[in-house]
């Protein structure tokens, strides 16, 4: 079961349900808990997300195929007001985890002038957390991501995003690109909101996959593509 959120011409941002191929407007259904993202996640303090999700009647819902909003603000026809998706979060903050597995640790040694730092929080028992983006800050997909003209090596980072209700349950999973400046975090460990956060440095989706019992989180694909000029060049 899927989530996206997603802009209409007609109504603004809202929220639908993806199945088969066919996109459901949630927040056309009459259901408070359906309006927004963030109703849903608080509704799940209650009840789990699937469990609101069936209180929709697809069949009485406006449907789009998901092919027709596929697409970004900036490739809708010329007009930035066209049906497109959006960052599958509304008022959400997104927060990042950095060095959480040996490939991360060791190029982060590589690249720092202070390697220790990374070898010891990959130990720790207190993880490297770091804020990321206020909701109104991110990019979903087929948007434009932002690179610091400061920085001669600006990278995407491919990461499972972990959807949380407000008392940290995880309740979803979705695609994240943690776009970094990789030679100003190597200068200095303490340059890391410079080398992580500034604008359009969060992108986000295109879907949050419901968590269940069916779903092994270690076991996750994620792809993520950029482009450049009409042409994939990552």
């Amino acid at each position: 079961m899927q989530l996206v959120r997603f802009y209409s011409p007609d109504t603004g941002p809202r929220l639908g349900t993806l199945v088969n191929g066919t996109v459901y407007d949630l927040s056309a259904s009459g259901v408070p808990q359906l309006a927004d993202m963030s109703a849903l996640l608080q509704a799940s303090l209650e009840a789990p997300l699937a469990d609101w999700l069936a209180q929709a009647d697809l069949a009485s819902l406006p449907a789009t195929p998901f092919a027709a909003i596929d697409r970004g603000p900036s490739d809708t026809d010329g007009s930035v007001d066209g049906a497109h998706l959006l960052p599958p979060i509304d008022r959400q903050e997104v927060w990042a985890s950095g060095v959480t597995y040996v490939r991360s640790r060791e190029a982060r040694m590589e690249e720092s002038v202070t390697a220790d730092v990374y070898a010891r929080v990959y130990e720790a028992e207190r993880p490297e957390i770091f804020f990321k983006s206020t909701a109104d800050r991110c990019v979903g997909p087929h948007d434009w991501i932002g690179v610091r003209g400061d920085s001669a090596w600006n990278v995407p980072e491919p990461e499972l995003a972990l959807v949380l209700n407000p008392q940290m349950q995880i309740v979803g999973y979705s695609v994240g690109n943690d776009v970094s400046s990789r030679d100003i975090e190597g200068q200095n460990p303490l340059y890391l909101p410079q080398a992580k956060v500034y604008r359009h440095s969060c992108a986000l989706g295109p879907v949050v996959t419901v968590a269940d019992e069916g779903i092994d989180a270690t076991d996750l694909n994620i792809a993520l593509q950029i482009w450049r000029g009409g042409e994939v060049v990552f």
